[in-house]
C-alpha cells in the first residue's frame, strides 16, 4: 500500500534485536539503544503451568469465565525465558464462537516477585513479545525487573497472534517501490485500485479475525492476560500506541487498574485527521531540531542557517519524489520510501548521526543508505525477508479504530493544510483515507475523551520534542484520566522511559515499586 497516511507510532522495540546496517551504516541501529537479551538473571527456563486463582476467574463475566480460568502452560524458550499461548474469543459479542491464541513471553522477576508487568511497545502492530526478548533487560530498570515478571505479548493481529496477513515479501517490495501522484485523479485512482486489491488479499489470507483486531478487543484480551498471570490488578507499561491500549483498558476495567505507566501518550479524543495534523507539525519541529544540531557538528552536509538547511532537505525530498532514484541493490527509491528512511532516526536523537550519513550520501546521488533506514523501519532484513507484519497490522487496526475521510476533495483539502503545517513532509502524511476506503470492515469506534473513574493513580509521560506523539497529547490524556500524574521530559525523540535521564527513571520506578505517583507536572 502507498504509505500516504498517518505514520506509525513506532514500536519501542522497532525490531529491537541488534541489527547492523551495511556499508556506512554498519552500526547498531536500535531506536532505543536496545541490545540482545541473554543475560537476565531471572527464570530457570524450566517452564511452569499456571491457572488463574479461582477468585479472579469467578469475578469474570459468566460467558467469559472459561477464558479467565484457563490453564496456561509456560514453556522454556528464547534463552532462559518462558513462552505461553493464551486463548481468547475472536468476537467478544460471541464468546462461544471461534477463538484465537495470544502469544506471550515472560522474563521472570530476579528477586522477590510482587506481580507481573505487562508491556506493549507501540505501533499499532508492535510486538511486546519481541520487546521483552530484545529490550526488556535494557529498557526496564533492574530494580523493576527484580520485583516484576515482565510479560510481553503480541496483540491480536500482530506477528504471532492470529497475524494480519496480506502480501508476500516480493509483493511488499513491489508495493513499496510504486510511486503515485496522489494530487492527480489518475494517481489517486491507481493508489485506490492497488489498496483495494491488497485489502482483498488481507481478508482472504487473514480470515474472520480481521474484523476484530480493534483496540477495544485487544484491551479485553489484556484483562484475560491479567487474570492468567494471577494478578487481581493490571500492572502495565505502554509506549506510544500502547498508551491508547492502556487508556482504553482503564475505561473498560477501571477497578482492575493497578500501576499503569503510559509513555508517549496518544490523545484518544482526536480524530485520525487531527492525529495526522499533530504528527505532521511535530515531525517538522523534529527536523528543525535535527538540522540545528547537524549544523553545529563537523561533517554536516547541510549549510547555512536552520531555515536553509531544512530547505535543502525539502528540495532533496521533492527531487526524489519527482524522479525516483535507483539504489545500489537495483531497487527504486520513491519519495515515500525516502521519507520513511528520513523520519526513522528522528525517533531517537542518538540516531541522528545515521541521518547525517544518509543525507550526505543522498545529496551526492546515492539513496542506498536512506533505503536501508526505510528497510529497517519496515522490518525488512538485508536478505529481503520481512520479519514482521507490523505494516499490515497497523492499517487493519487503524481502519477499525478510526473513521477516515475518504472523499477526494476533502483529502485534497487536507493535503493543502498539511503542506502548510509541515512544508517538508506534509504531502506524505496526506491521503490516509486511501488505506481504508475499500477496507472490508468499517470503523467501529468514534474518537472521544477517555473516562476513568478508578481509584488507582495512572502515570502519564510526555517528551517535549516527541515527533510521533506530541507532548500536548500527554497533557490532554492526563486531564481526561483525572486521577493521574504527568511527568514531562525536556528532550528529543519518541517516548522517555528507558532512554532519557535519571529523573524520568526515578519517577517511573518509584511509582511501579511503591504505587505512589510522582507530583503532577513533574519536569525532567
Amino acid at each position: 500500500m502507498k504509505p500516504a497516511r498517518r505514520l506509525p507510532l513506532r514500536s519501542r522495540s522497532g525490531s529491537a534485536a541488534a541489527k547492523a546496517a551495511a556499508g556506512t551504516l554498519a552500526v547498531l541501529l536500535a531506536l532505543t539503544g536496545c541490545t540482545l537479551l541473554g543475560q537476565s538473571d531471572g527464570g530457570s527456563g524450566g517452564g511452569s503451568t499456571g491457572k488463574a486463582d479461582p477468585s479472579i476467574a469467578e469475578a469474570a463475566p459468566e460467558e467469559l469465565r472459561s477464558f479467565y480460568s484457563q490453564e496456561v502452560s509456560w514453556t522454556s524458550c528464547e534463552d532462559k525465558l518462558e513462552c505461553a499461548k493464551i486463548k481468547v474469543p475472536v468476537d467478544y459479542a460471541k464468546p462461544a464462537g471461534d477463538s484465537i491464541e495470544i502469544a506471550a513471553l515472560k522474563m521472570k522477576a530476579t528477586g522477590k516477585k510482587t506481580g507481573s508487568l505487562l508491556v506493549n511497545p507501540g505501533g499499532p502492530g508492535g510486538s511486546g513479545y519481541d520487546f521483552v526478548k530484545d529490550a526488556g533487560a535494557t529498557n526496564v530498570s533492574s530494580e523493576v525487573r527484580a520485583r516484576y515478571d515482565l510479560v510481553g505479548f503480541d496483540p491480536r493481529g500482530v506477528k504471532r497472534s492470529a497475524p494480519v496477513t496480506c502480501l508476500t515479501d516480493q509483493e511488499r517490495d513491489e508495493s513499496r517501490a510504486k510511486n503515485y501522484d496522489l494530487s492527480s485523479d489518475a494517481g489517486l485512482a491507481a493508489a485506490l485500485a492497488d489498496n483495494k486489491a491488497t485489502a482483498a488479499k488481507c481478508a482472504e489470507k487473514t480470515g474472520p479475525v480481521l474484523a476484530h483486531v480493534d483496540t477495544v478487543s485487544a484491551a479485553k484480551d489484556l484483562d484475560i492476560l491479567r487474570a492468567v498471570v494471577n494478578d487481581t490488578k493490571l500492572n502495565y507499561l505502554g509506549y506510544s500506541y500502547g498508551t491508547f491500549l492502556g487508556s482504553t483498558y482503564a475505561s473498560l476495567f477501571p477497578d482492575h487498574v493497578g500501576r499503569m505507566v503510559l509513555d508517549g501518550a496518544l490523545d484518544p479524543s482526536l480524530s485520525n485527521e487531527e492525529l495526522t495534523s499533530g504528527q505532521a507539525r511535530a515531525f517538522e519541529k523534529a527536523i528543525r531540531a535535527y538540522v540545528a544540531k547537524c549544523l553545529a557538528d563537523s561533517g554536516c552536509p547541510l549549510t547555512g542557517t536552520v531555515d536553509s538547511g531544512v530547505q535543502q532537505i525539502r528540495d532533496l525530498v521533492e527531487s526524489v519524489d519527482a524522479s525516483p532514484r535507483r539504489a545500489q541493490d537495483g531497487r527504486m527509491v520513491t519519495g515515500s520510501a525516502f521519507v520513511s528512511g528520513l523520519i526513522l532516526p528522528l525517533y531517537n536523537d542518538d540516531n541522528w548521526p545515521l541521518l547525517t550519513q544518509a543525507l550526505d550520501a543522498a545529496l551526492k546521488g546515492d539513496p542506498s543508505p536512506m533505503l536501508r533506514l526505510a528497510d529497517f523501519g519496515a522490518d525488512r532484513d538485508p536478505s529481503g525477508k520481512y520479519t514482521s507484519n507490523s505494516a499490515f497490522a497497523f492499517n487493519a487496526i487503524n481502519c477499525l479504530d478510526y473513521p477516515m475521510v475518504t472523499d477526494p476533495a476533502a483529502m485534497r483539502a487536507e493535503e493543502q493544510k498539511l503542506r502548510q503545517e509541515s512544508p517538508t513532509l506534509g504531502y506524505f502524511f496526506a491521503y490516509g483515507g486511501t488505506n481504508c476506503q475499500d477496507w472490508p470492515y468499517k470503523s467501529i469506534r468514534t474518537p472521544a475523551p477517555v473516562e476513568y473513574p478508578g481509584s488507582a493513580p495512572i502515570l502519564v509521560v510526555g517528551t517535549t520534542g516527541d515527533p510521533a506523539t506530541p507532548v500536548e497529547w500527554a497533557g490532554a490524556l492526563r486531564k481526561q484520566l483525572g486521577n493521574a500524574s504527568l511527568v514531562t521530559w525536556k528532550g528529543e525523540g519518541h517516548t522517555a522511559y528507558g532512554r532519557s535521564n535519571s529523573c524520568v527513571t526515578d519517577a517511573v520506578d518509584g511509582y511501579l515499586l511503591t504505587g505512589e505517583a510522582p507530583a503532577d507536572n513533574t519536569q525532567c
